[in-house]
C-alpha cells in the first residue's frame, strides 16, 4: 500500500466510528484552512530556506547549517505524537530513510511538541534520524506553515485528550501544516510540498529524484 492508501484507510475507519458532529468539525476546519489560501503563501521552490538551531529530542542543539554541511536536507514538519496521520507518515519516512541517506541527504523532523514528547515519538516509532522541537512553532512560521486551530476544533481535540498547550508547552493552540522540503546545500529550496489537508501526504519516494539530481550535480 502507498502512504496515501494507508492514510485513506485510516480516515475511512475513523470517520466510520467517530461521532458525526466530530467528523463535521474536522472537515469544516480543513476546508477553512484550504480556503484561506495559506498553503499558497508557504515557501516555494527557489526560495531561501530560513536557518535555525533547534533542540533535538535526545542529542541537544542541532543547527541547519551543520546539517547542510553534510549534504541536502529533508525537512518534514510533524504535528505531534498524538496525530495518527503523522505517525503513519512517520512509518513511511522511517522506511524511506535508508534510500534518503544513500542519496547523500540528511532527514529531520520538526515539531512544536515538547522534547519529552519528541523522545516518546522516537522511542515508540524507533526513529533514528533527528526529531527537533520547534518552540511556539517559530521555524514553522518562518516557512509559512503555522496556523491557529478554530475554537470548535480546539475544543474537540481537548475532548479527545489532545491538549496541545500541554503537549507543546505553548498556550496558543497552533500547529504547522504538514509539509516536506528539500533544501540544497546552498540553502535554496529544491522541493516543497505543503498539505493544508492533514489527511493528504505525498509519498516519500517523491523526494528521491530530487535528491539524486542534487547528488549528481555535486558529483559533476
Amino acid at each position: 500500500m502507498s502512504l496515501q492508501e494507508k492514510l485513506d484507510a485510516f480516515k475511512a475507519d475513523f470517520e466510520g466510528k467517530a461521532p458525526e458532529q466530530a467528523v463535521e468539525i474536522m472537515r469544516r476546519a480543513t476546508a477553512g484552512l484550504i480556503a484561506s489560501g495559506q498553503a499558497d503563501h508557504a515557501l516555494k521552490v527557489g526560495a531561501v530556506a530560513p536557518t535555525f538551531t533547534l533542540s533535538e529530542a535526545d542529542d541537544g542543539p542541532v543547527a541547519s547549517s551543520d546539517l547542510l554541511a553534510r549534504g541536502p536536507l529533508v525537512l518534514s514538519f510533524y504535528r505531534g505524537v498524538w496525530c495518527p496521520y503523522c505517525n503513519i507518515e512517520l512509518d513511511a519516512l522511517r522506511e524511506a530513510w535508508p534510500e534518503i541517506r544513500a542519496a547523500g541527504a540528511q532527514l529531520v523532523l520538526i515539531s512544536p511538541q515538547s522534547l519529552a514528547n519528541g523522545r516518546k515519538a522516537k522511542r515508540d516509532k524507533q526513529i533514528t534520524f533527528p526529531m527537533l522541537s520547534d518552540p511556539k512553532g517559530e521555524v514553522a512560521n518562518a516557512f509559512g506553515l503555522r496556523f491557529r486551530l478554530p475554537d470548535d476544533l480546539a475544543a474537540l481535540y481537548k475532548s479527545f485528550g489532545v491538549d496541545l498547550p500541554t503537549i507543546n508547552e505553548d498556550p496558543s493552540w497552533t500547529l504547522p501544516m504538514p509539509a516536506r522540503f528539500v533544501v540544497a546545500r546552498d540553502g535554496t529550496i529544491a522541493y516543497a510540498e505543503v498539505s493544508p489537508d492533514y489527511t493528504r501526504r505525498p509519498d516519500p519516494a517523491d523526494l528521491l529524484p530530487v535528491l539524486r539530481r542534487l547528488q549528481n550535480s555535486v558529483a559533476a
